[in-house]
């Protein structure tokens, strides 16, 4: 995955360092030149061709830094004509809003695997966390069910039933692959991977 990277603090947006890469697109570029043997370091005593496949970020609900959808899509063409090989989105709680994005994609003759991301809500905090630090929506009758959750373990109950039909429906819509962000916890996905595996 050729990702850019998020900006380090104290900055509240995105600085490389010199000689570095502002966009990801560049890296990929990179990497791709890379792919041919054409190096940074010419004098590099490891000249051979690497052999990376290369997969790229994408963002159904737009990255927050795009001044628009548009904007933002003109970013993932950069990425995709620079050599990315597959796409992984950030993650989603609306399947609509993949839908969509493949269908704009390949309508725009973007046409490499696009693998949904998708995170398994586990505590009633993150209902509201989520979406300020990942800038998504939470589908209206979602939102609900787990407000009125009594706990934390019935907010992850419902998180988990509504993973599972997430992914029976991508699995149905055709995705290449499901990925998930466990966010170093894996109880609540090997659930999900239980009923649909």
């Amino acid at each position: 995955m050729a990702l850019r990277g998020d900006h380090a603090k104290p900055f509240s947006t995105f600085k490389p360092k010199t000689d570095g890469h502002a966009y990801a697109a560049e890296l990929i570029t990179q990497i791709k030149d890379m792919n041919h043997g054409k190096y940074l370091h010419e004098d590099s005593e490891y000249l051979s061709k690497s052999n990376f496949c290369i997969g790229a970020a994408a963002y159904p609900e737009k990255h927050f830094e795009a001044e628009s959808h548009e904007i933002d899509f003109d970013h993932l063409r950069e990425k995709v004509n620079a050599g990315a090989e597959y796409l992984v989105t950030q993650m989603f709680f609306d399947n609509q809003k993949y839908f969509d994005f493949v269908n704009k994609c390949r309508e725009n003759d973007i046409h490499i695997p696009i693998i949904p991301g998708l995170k398994i809500l586990s505590t009633k905090k993150q209902l509201d966390i989520l979406p300020k630090l990942f800038y998504l929506e939470m589908p209206t009758n979602f939102d609900k069910a787990v407000r009125k959750a009594k706990d934390d373990k019935d907010a992850r109950k419902i998180g988990i039933e509504w993973c599972i039909t997430q992914c029976r429906e991508l699995i149905k819509f055709g995705v290449p692959a499901l990925h998930f962000y466990t966010m170093s916890k894996s109880t609540t996905t090997m659930a999900v991977a239980k009923e649909i595996f």
